[in-house]
């Protein structure tokens, strides 16, 4: 079936998933105590060690000084670059609503939350931007955490545990991953966006296991493609299965700004919304939408928003006042991905007398997503090929491994419907002369 397996260690003894959080136990009595090897290492030494290990292979990264000036601005290194790097597909983290949404709240709230949700953490913009949420979704409620991360991780933990199986796309976020060992269930992974693979794995082992959830994300953060999510879904039903979807890069972009549960022309039962407001939103944090019910089991039993304060009111009224603009303009999801497919048909047109192998790069066959990938390969031509971009003016990161798999690193272009035509224009003849230059790209 092309599927990985991944079990998590097994656990002292199973739980029942609605227990309470494992209390501490009393320490072991004391042993006696062994002297440290000689010649063993230092933490400091070990850091080292393993630094020049991605240093060889290209694999070290970098935190840089970078100003955002907009969705499509950036300064960085002291040059004033266009970015084609930034998730902010609306431009709404620099809209005037947004910005002074933020200001309003922090001056009447304060700057931060000061406890849990559940202790006094709940200040009182968390329910407008619940109900826009799940208002948005389609779904009955919503629950805020604080991030992405924190939404996938609690969430799976808090549905599933050792006795269930999880499906998940081999292409999946590492939060879903992280979210699935966090549960101690059954882990197997699926070729990317292979719906037959996926049943074929439902049909050998779903019936070992007490309940079963399939995670994928609606659009893939390093590939822009959409997920089968109709096929999916079918699947769900066929073998009383859950389906969850991880929209990041999918709300405010597609599905008239909903989402991927409504970009494939047809009513799709996704009982789990996942998504974050950090990036379309232009705000931070994440969420997922729910059944009433569920949503209430996650305010109880997801660690991740039990035991983590709240997010700001800044933070929390403007990505309410981001939902509000999404809601009132959906025409305005359909920029990102337009912008896109102008980058794409403009670069395939340039190059259309290079063969592939000639030009050693692989773009995406149709553009569905605000994501554009250029796959090059190794990591050192893809940091090679962003440094070029970089001297012609363009901000695009090179994505290396773990990110991608091994042999598939890329550049990724993220459009906005801030970024104005004619620098996309520019940008796609920037790409095609660095694919053609020896010099350019090595």
């Amino acid at each position: 079936m092309g599927s990985t397996s991944r079990r998590a260690p097994p656990a002292p003894a199973s739980k029942p998933a609605d227990d309470p959080a494992p209390q501490p136990q009393s320490a072991p009595p004391p042993q006696p105590q062994s002297a440290p090897p000689a010649a063993a290492e230092t933490l400091d030494a070990i850091a080292a060690r393993k630094l020049r290990a991605l240093d060889g292979r290209r694999l070290r990264r970098h935190l840089i000084v970078t100003e955002r000036r907009g969705a499509a601005a950036a300064r960085r290194n002291g040059r004033d670059l266009i970015s084609f790097s930034c998730n902010d597909y609306l431009g709404l983290a620099h809209h005037p609503a947004v910005v002074e949404a933020a200001i309003e709240a922090t001056r009447r709230y304060g700057a931060g939350a000061g406890a849990s949700r559940l202790v006094t953490g709940n200040h009182p913009l968390y329910e407008e931007l619940e109900r826009r949420l799940a208002d948005l979704k389609g779904a009955e409620a919503a629950v805020v955490f604080g991030s992405g991360y924190l939404a996938n991780t609690g969430t799976i933990a808090a549905l599933v545990g050792a006795q269930d199986l999880i499906l998940t796309d081999e292409l999946s976020h590492s939060c879903i991953a992280a979210g699935a060992a966090l549960s101690r269930a059954r882990v197997l992974a699926f070729r990317h966006n292979d719906a037959e693979a996926a049943g074929g794995l439902l049909e050998r082992y779903r019936g070992e296991h007490r309940h079963c959830l399939i995670v994928t994300e609606g659009v893939f953060s390093m590939d822009g493609d959409l997920a089968p999510l109709p096929e999916l879904a079918r699947l769900a039903a066929r073998h009383a299965a859950w389906l969850m979807t991880d929209d990041a890069h999918a709300l405010g972009v597609v599905g008239g700004g909903r989402g991927s549960k409504h970009a494939h022309g047809e009513t799709i039962d996704v009982p789990l919304q996942m998504g974050t407001l950090s990036k379309a939103v232009g705000a931070y944090g994440g969420y997922v939408c729910a059944s009433t019910k569920v949503a209430e089991w996650l305010r109880n039993r997801a660690r991740t928003l039990v035991y983590s304060t709240g997010l700001p009111p800044g933070v929390v009224a403007a990505a309410s006042a981001a939902l509000r603009l999404i809601d009132a303009r959906p025409e305005l999801a359909t920029e990102p991905v337009r912008r896109a497919a102008l980058f794409v048909d403009t670069l395939v047109d340039r190059l259309r007398p290079m063969t592939p192998e000639r030009s050693g790069a692989a773009l995406p066959r149709s553009v569905r997503s605000a994501i554009v990938p250029l796959v090059v390969g190794s990591a050192e031509r893809a940091l090679t090929l962003a440094e070029a971009l970089e001297r012609r003016g363009f901000l695009v990161v090179a994505i290396r491994p773990p990110t991608v798999p091994s042999g598939t690193a890329r550049l990724r272009f993220a459009f906005s419907a801030e970024h104005d035509e004619d620098d996309v224009l520019r940008l796609a003849e920037a790409v095609a002369q660095c694919l053609t230059s020896r010099g350019a790209v090595g």
